[in-house]
């Protein structure tokens, strides 16, 4: 991202999410981060991601409502793809033409894309 290689999306809804999964107990322990490198990585994040407003909400799609502000915030940003480990719950995308690709098949789409 600092870079300018990719660019990520952000939604108020989905930086609030990463926010509380990235604070809890055992994401802290597990990461080997306190709450204020947590804070101060969003911050980072924030300022390199693209924001994107929510204008159109294409609930329900998905099985795990929770995963909506994903897909929503993929969808309004017009991503070029959606990258998550859990490609399973997010099948519907390939509805909308939305790639979901795994962050080892993006990263070799990135090298490829260099080349």
């Amino acid at each position: 991202m600092r870079d300018d290689q990719l660019l990520a999306l952000a939604s108020v809804p989905l930086v609030l999410e990463y926010e509380a999964v990235l604070s809890r107990p055992e994401q802290l322990a597990a990461s080997h981060r306190t709450a204020p490198m947590v804070e101060a990585f969003l911050d980072a994040f924030c300022l390199l991601a693209e924001p994107v407003e929510l204008f159109f909400l294409w609930r329900p799609q998905l099985r795990d409502a929770a995963d909506e502000m994903v897909l929503e915030t993929a969808l309004n940003g017009r991503a070029d793809a959606l990258v998550t480990l859990n490609g399973r719950d997010f099948m519907p995308a390939h509805r909308f033409g939305l790639p979901v690709l795994t962050p080892g098949a993006f990263l070799q789409t990135l090298q490829l894309e260099r080349f």
